[in-house]
């Protein structure tokens, strides 16, 4: 007998006196998007993306800005990134109008050549929206234009993000098909679960190598 069959003989052989086991697999798991009730979609998201040191605040569309506030001051962040033309930016510049106490706003309006230096060195924190988010793998959907470059959620060390809690998807097919990507998509789509992160060849974690070492996501639940 040769080796192969002295194998396979001792393999039958094993199973001599058993039972076999019913096959309950549920094939929905891989042929069906994963899906969640629409009061679990929000809690599910900050479930996966606090996991992974990503910081998350519910609060309203009318309440957000004297929360950010109160983030940049217990931070200690003196500045803020903003794109004054998004609705987001107009209203967080509304709220600090004529106060002199409060944190400096900069306004991402000029070729990165004429502010390299400053935004690398010297701007601490920004300010975007983002196109909502998914459940099912605690994910933002940052999608850059020419208000919001993508330099402004990679470089400041602190990220905050805007979320409307009706843009809280089940999945990513989901995001395609209600948002209708397939009609144009623009060059640099992201999907982002928390702030960035890298281990070396010694399996050390470090927060904010290769972008924001701290991501923050106000989470508007009447939006």
């Amino acid at each position: 007998m040769s080796a192969k069959a002295n194998i396979l003989a001792k393999l039958r052989n094993s199973l001599a006196g058993t039972q076999p086991l019913i096959d309950d697999f549920d094939e929905a798991l891989v042929t069906e998007p994963w899906s969640y009730p629409a009061e679990q979609r929000t809690e599910r998201l900050r479930q996966l993306m606090e996991a992974v040191h990503t910081e998350t605040h519910l609060t309203t569309t009318d309440a957000w800005p004297a929360l950010l506030e109160k983030l940049l001051t217990d931070k200690q962040l003196p500045s803020l990134l903003i794109a004054p033309t998004t609705p987001w930016g107009a209203q967080i510049a509304e709220h600090f109008a004529g106060r002199d106490a409060a944190p400096t706003l900069k306004a991402y309006d000029r070729p990165i050549e004429q502010w390299k230096a400053e935004l690398f060195n010297d701007t601490p924190a920004s300010l975007t929206g983002t196109l909502g988010a998914i459940a099912a793998t605690g994910s933002l959907i940052l999608w850059p234009t020419p208000q919001e470059p993508r330099l402004m959620s990679l470089v400041p060390p602190v990220h905050f993000a805007i979320l409307k809690a009706s843009q809280v998807y089940n999945n990513f097919y989901e995001v395609q098909q209600k948002q209708q990507w397939a009609q144009g998509m623009p060059t640099n789509a992201l999907l982002v679960s928390g702030p960035s992160k890298t281990a070396d060849i010694e399996q050390v974690l470090a927060y904010g190598a290769h972008g924001p070492k701290d991501l923050i996501v106000l989470i508007l639940e009447d939006a």
